[in-house]
């Protein structure tokens, strides 16, 4: 309900992938020249915010915390069941095999004696996947009947370490060789570094989905004999190569590819995460698809481990259920007639819209919500870091200037996307430029009286360098499980931060107690 409403704008910046380093390893936060934020940190409120595992509703803390998870808990106020333990629930409790989605996918390899095809990236990063979940479910086809199993890898080294893929194929050769018998066979049929082939998101570059429909479908691409030759192979052609940029290869016996993907198999895409498993799902499942030429598309049963947008429907057919995301911030603000704007580039405009919005693409309000997205550069962000930093803030001025909007959020995605390129240097820019941006709006926001709010969504530049088990230093582009800031600038107002241990899901609160509204009681508290 609303309260005595505060009609002071409110500005909210979400630093992705910028933290507070508690190694010092590759600490591209502490390296990067930033006096305006280092300003904010010692002048204005604030306070460092939880951002992973059971924070944002992964299973432990020591899973990392990702845009996604982190942005739903920044827009709902809430933490609910998310990725893996999502997924871990349904599993444990039976629930994913007693589906009619399951079921389905099952009786149609028993109806044609055909193959059961597992997509996804194969690793334990509990980002995007488990390899935990593709086994037991291999397990489970086997138990329940299914006779052909084939297994379309995308090698990670981004949410794990940068050259770990070996470790995670020898896990899967391992449970395949133990289950093959006269009535199973299943093999690793192809697969490619996520970032060259498949997992595109954003419809940003449809070229690796195309590359991934034509390896996994069609069979097409340079043979190996197993996903262990091609992985050394390449690493031994291509000087540095980390597992995200391994090339698409295929596994073929006497020249044929042992799992091309044919009429009447069953397709399951393992992925839990959504953005960058909703263009191969379009390929599969949009009869008038016309993103690039599919060839002859086999007629099968595709189904996603979730539904990765409940507006688009997409895909038709899931494993299990998402979570049921419901009062939002966007939705109280509406509620109160509060005029909102959201802006970011390509890379994280979904962020501050389909995520933030409790995963939902459409909006709550057409007249009360605006969002706007900036083309990203498609290039490789360790060659231009600083990314749309300074058309983000443009825009974001000039919203702020309109006196149109009571709420404006936006994403600076630097710190996560260079970040993930592994290049320190870059990233260091990458920090630097974001904090050029805030300067630019701290400006603009003391001439005309505006709250702005300063967070991250989860660390990753602030981490860039880690020791592997050999004690030895080595390039780490995963997330980190780093506290992130949180800070108030207000020249009006000298706001006190509660005492206490906050995450990401305490920011809603705050911004509607800024707004003197009333939280949902399904809200976590408020921080001041």
């Amino acid at each position: 309900m609303k309260g005595d409403c505060n009609m002071k704008p409110v500005v909210l910046i979400v630093m992705d992938g910028v933290g507070f380093s508690k190694t010092g390893l590759g600490d591209a936060v502490t390296l990067a020249n930033t006096p305006n934020l280092d300003k904010l940190l010692k002048e204005r409120p604030n306070t460092r915010l939880k951002a992973h595992g059971t924070a944002v509703g992964l299973p432990s803390d020591d899973d990392m915390g990702n845009s996604e998870v982190g942005h739903n808990a920044l827009g709902c106020g809430q933490i609910y069941s998310q990725g893996a333990k999502l997924v871990n629930e349904s599993i444990e409790s039976g629930k994913m095999f007693e589906s009619d989605t399951w079921n389905e996918l099952v009786d149609n390899c028993k109806a044609h004696n055909s193959t059961l095809h597992f997509l996804g990236l194969l690793s334990d990063g509990n980002v995007h996947s488990n390899i935990s979940h593709l086994k037991q479910m291999i397990i489970k086809a086997k138990e329940c009947g299914v006779e052909h199993v084939r297994c379309h890898i995308l090698l990670d080294g981004r949410d794990v370490p940068a050259t770990s893929a070996l470790v995670y194929v020898d896990e899967l050769e391992t449970l395949l060789a133990s289950l093959n018998d006269s009535t199973f066979d299943a093999k690793i049929a192809s697969g490619g570094g996520r970032m060259k082939i498949t997992m595109d998101r954003y419809q940003a570059n449809w070229g690796m989905v195309e590359a991934g429909w034509n390896t996994h479908v069609h069979g097409q691409g340079r043979q190996f004999a197993s996903a262990k030759e091609a992985i050394e192979t390449y690493r031994a052609e291509i000087d540095g190569v980390i597992d995200q940029d391994l090339p698409a290869f295929v596994i073929a016996e006497n020249g044929e590819p042992v799992g091309k993907i044919k009429d009447g198999d069953s397709v399951i895409l393992y992925n839990f995460r959504g953005d960058r498993a909703l263009e191969i799902s379009m390929a599969f499942d949009n009869k008038d698809f016309t993103a690039f030429d599919r060839g002859k598309k086999p007629d099968v049963v595709y189904a996603g481990m979730l539904q990765y947008d409940g507006d688009l429907k997409l895909p038709e057919k899931y494993l299990v259920n998402p979570p049921e995301i419901k009062n939002t911030l966007s939705e109280l603000l509406v509620a109160n007639g509060l005029r909102q704007y959201a802006v970011s580039e390509t890379q994280k405009y979904g962020h501050v819209t389909y995520f933030w919005n409790g995963n939902k693409s459409e909006k709550f309000s057409e007249e009360l919500e605006t969002f706007k997205e900036i083309p990203s550069d498609n290039v490789s962000f360790d060659e231009r870091p600083w990314m749309k930093s300074a058309e983000i803030t443009d825009d974001l001025i000039n919203a702020m200037r309109s006196g149109k909007y009571d709420f404006i959020r936006c994403n600076y995605p630097n710190g996560d996307m260079v970040g993930h390129t592994g290049n320190l240097d870059a990233t260091i820019t990458g920090v630097e430029s974001v904090d050029l941006g805030i300067a630019r709006v701290l400006k603009v926001a003391d001439e005309l009286g505006v709250i702005v709010l300063i967070t991250a969504d989860h660390g990753n530049a602030d981490e860039m360098l880690e020791k592997n088990k050999k004690g030895e230093i080595q390039v780490r582009t995963a997330h980190s499980l780093n506290p992130v800031p949180f800070i108030i600038y207000d020249n009006d107002h000298d706001w006190r931060i509660k005492d206490g241990n906050f995450g990401l899901a305490n920011v809603a609160p705050t911004v509607a107690t800024l707004f003197g509204l009333t939280p949902p009681d399904c809200w976590e508290e408020s921080m001041i």
